[in-house]
């Protein structure tokens, strides 16, 4: 019996049709005022007639100036109340689910990872930079550090969004501690130099992503779903590693949540995008499924399901994946922009593959730009009730996001300066 197809209860109680889920990608797709739109909304629809047993949003941000991109969705306490906004997110989670999945908002804050276009002041745990190579080190602006207020602050945020999210009918949220983005910053000590309750040991380091889930837990119903993205490790020398994981998901272990997505690296060693230098890693991206050998660590520790990403295209490494039992469900984000359909092409035995475009570079830049901007215009695509394309020029795609990202920038800064709150 095949055990991608094979359905999964988690701690919660939701029943999950099936192990393939839709991992979260970076959409920026809002419509003006941050919120989601038909685009969104005829994009998740065709994920969700494509099979997914769980459907992963990408990041929908806690702040609205901390944002992952110009086009990204904003949800916070007062988001709800203003115009058609309630309605918008409700239909955007009722596309989702309509075939069947589980649907989870997965919630962010960038910290320091904040294009410096934006305008907007980057923070962090500490005052540090992302540092980039040649031209794009410009890219960037040194992060204050946070106050302990702020912390509070920021702590808040995310359950008035978890909150927000199940009002809407999401069936939980996914918590991003991965990537580089801001929990990632206080896990790491590369990133995290503080000298107060919140740095120095990884008790200390781990403190805020503890107490957002608390604090999530304490707003939403027993039933609603919490997650957590957590990278394996930074894949930076000197940084947080797959010992801080493992002690990490051990802490885990002790609070209500429902499933931890194991993913790697940053803006800085694009692990996520199998860009890393790590020599590790790259002994497992030669064969897809990046993060497996760290999941399989990771499950010695782990009393709750795991799930894993980076890479999939084939329905032989899934099931190859999920064979011993290690890790629960698969994610597949990129390819889901090549073939929606993959669950229910899986099922039936049809592209068992999905090839996707090659970029020749010798610049990682080039190519982590490249290979985002081509499957963005997917989504577009799937945002405009068109099928999606699988050939497609490197250079043209990068470009084209390019100017998007002026006009979304522009448009942005434009919402922001007649925000009330």
């Amino acid at each position: 019996m095949s055990h991608i197809f094979t359905p999964l209860t988690l701690p919660n109680g939701q029943d999950i049709p099936n192990r393939l889920c839709k991992a979260a990608m970076e959409e920026n797709m809002a419509e003006t005022g941050q919120v989601p739109g038909g685009a969104l909304v005829n994009l998740y629809q065709q994920w969700a007639d494509g099979g997914a047993g769980l459907i992963l949003t990408g990041n929908v941000m806690v702040s609205p100036t901390a944002m992952t991109g110009p086009g990204g969705v904003y949800l916070g306490a007062e988001t709800l109340a203003q115009g058609n906004n309630k309605q918008r997110f409700e239909r955007w989670a009722q596309a989702g689910k309509s075939g069947g999945a589980k649907l989870y908002m997965q919630i962010s804050h960038p910290g320091r990872q904040i294009y410096a276009a934006q305008g907007t002041e980057p923070v962090s745990a500490s005052a540090t930079k992302v540092k980039m190579e040649g031209p794009a080190e410009k890219m960037f602006a040194t992060a204050r550090a946070l106050s302990g207020d702020e912390i509070r602050g920021i702590i808040k945020r995310f359950a008035d969004t978890a909150h927000a999210a199940e009002i809407c009918g999401f069936d939980g949220v996914q918590i991003h501690a991965a990537h580089g983005y801001l929990l990632a910053q206080f896990l790491s000590p590369l990133t995290n130099l503080r000298d107060d309750e919140w740095g120095g040991p990884l008790e200390n380091r781990a403190k805020l992503l503890l107490e957002i889930i608390r604090e999530v837990r304490a707003r939403v119903e027993p039933g609603f779903g919490v997650a957590v993205k957590l990278n394996s490790a930074d894949f930076q020398k000197g940084g947080y590693d797959i010992g801080d994981a493992k002690q990490v998901v051990d802490w885990l272990n002790g609070e209500d949540v429902d499933f931890v997505e194991i993913s790697g690296g940053s803006y800085e060693s694009a692990a996520m995008m199998g860009l890393a230098d790590d020599g590790r890693a790259q002994s497992t991206i030669d064969r897809e499924m990046y993060f497996i050998d760290f999941a399989k660590e990771i499950a010695e520790v782990a009393k709750i399901p795991l799930m894993v990403t980076g890479g999939v295209t084939r329905r032989q490494t899934a099931e190859d994946a999920l064979a011993d039992g290690h890790v629960a469900m698969i994610g597949i984000a990129r390819a889901m922009g090549y073939n929606p359909n993959i669950p229910n092409d899986w099922e039936l035995g049809h592209n068992l593959h999905v090839p996707l475009p090659e970029v020749k570079s010798k610049s990682k830049l080039f190519k982590g730009l490249a290979n985002m901007a081509m499957t963005k215009m997917n989504l577009y695509r799937m945002g405009d009730g068109l099928p999606p394309k699988t050939k497609l020029s490197p250079l043209m795609s990068t470009l084209k996001q390019q100017m998007k990202n002026g006009a979304q920038t522009k448009r942005y800064k434009r919402w922001l300066e007649t925000r009330d709150t």
